[in-house]
């Protein structure tokens, strides 16, 4: 056995910070300077759902499924985002929804006993943490979970999931599609919404999973009510990212936008997950500072350590801000070729 170290899964912050589409742009002001009085200080303006950060119930519901009304952070135990923890590898197409199956197939690769993950966290790693910059296709083109995921997280029990990409959702699901209070339905690479490309490459019936108005129409209300009535019954918005409400309303924590270096974590190995957000009074959700404590000796070697270039100064280089996105974008729009 070789020495304990702590591994770094967060992305670096600052004001250039990649961020959701319709999150305001950190703000950072030096409030004193070196030079001039001998000290730095700054004062940092921002959304507290930029980077690597954590939900908290109340972030997303008004109730939880026991009735309760939805906890702030400071009300979450305090290893709440902390524990043992084991990465699962999915092996996902671009901009596809990962469900239950997927889940279910990367515990048997990985040979992960299910009724083991009681109590643990869970991190994915689906590879788009490596896409991480302002880009249609870390943002637009994720692939993300819903609401099979979500009801598979609170079967196994567990007490947290991080995940490497844009939300706890696929963005379809959330109001970069036409979810949401916005409804963004944001447009895609082909200058057409995103909706309409996703029917184009998956087709209606696939599509439907992220309408609450098309799922009715296709499958009727039954079928929907079969699919997404528990969240509906608790006043909430079925479609609308439900792997958040189903994760987060039976007390599962979630962390976004893992990154750092979580490919040197071999999938299917047990590890410890530090992460604790502020102990933020009514707050929804924090920026955190994510690491793996894990047995040198267990890390894959072949891994170079993760250096960042946002804004696309170095996306998809060798030393840069890790995968191409337009690979990832032609990939996708080439599935049926």
């Amino acid at each position: 056995m070789g020495k304990t170290v702590f591994v770094d899964l967060t992305h670096p912050f600052g004001a250039e910070i990649p961020r959701w589409p319709y999150f305001d742009k950190p703000d950072i002001v030096g409030a004193h300077s070196m030079a001039k009085g001998g000290v730095l200080t700054q004062r940092i303006t921002c959304t507290m759902h930029t980077g690597t950060h954590c939900d908290a119930p109340r972030h997303v519901m008004e109730y939880e499924f026991d009735g309760r009304r939805a906890r702030y952070s400071d009300e979450m135990p305090i290893d709440a985002y902390t524990g043992q923890a084991v990465v699962l590898k999915i092996d996902i197409e671009p901009w596809g929804l990962i469900t239950d199956k997927h889940l279910d197939a990367a515990c048997e690769k990985y040979g992960i006993n299910q009724a083991d993950l009681e109590g643990k966290v869970v991190c994915l790693n689906t590879g788009m943490h490596r896409l991480f910059d302002d880009s249609k296709a870390y943002y637009h083109y994720a692939a993300g979970t819903g609401v099979e995921a979500g009801k598979w997280f609170v079967k196994n029990k567990v007490k947290c999931v991080a995940m490497d990409s844009q939300a706890l959702d696929h963005p379809l699901h959330t109001a970069m599609g036409n979810n949401g209070m916005t409804r963004m339905n944001l447009l895609g690479a082909t200058g057409r919404p995103i909706t309409e490309e996703y029917k184009e490459l998956f087709g209606e019936e696939a599509y439907a999973k992220f309408d609450k108005d098309e799922y009715i129409r296709i499958y009727g209300q039954k079928a929907y009510d079969e699919m997404y009535g528990d969240l509906e019954n608790i006043g909430v918005w079925g479609t609308w990212e439900p792997c958040h409400k189903e994760m987060l309303g039976h007390g599962i924590v979630g962390v976004e936008n893992l990154g750092g270096d979580l490919d040197k974590i071999p999938a299917g190995v047990w590890f410890r997950f530090n992460c604790f957000p502020l102990r933020w009074y009514m707050g929804d959700g924090s920026m955190a500072r994510c690491s793996a404590e894990i047995d040198e000796d267990l890390l894959l070697k072949d891994v170079p350590t993760r250096t960042y270039k946002y804004g696309g100064t170095g996306y998809g280089e060798a030393e840069g801000n890790g995968d191409s996105g337009l690979e990832y974008i032609q990939k996708l729009f080439n599935r049926n070729k």
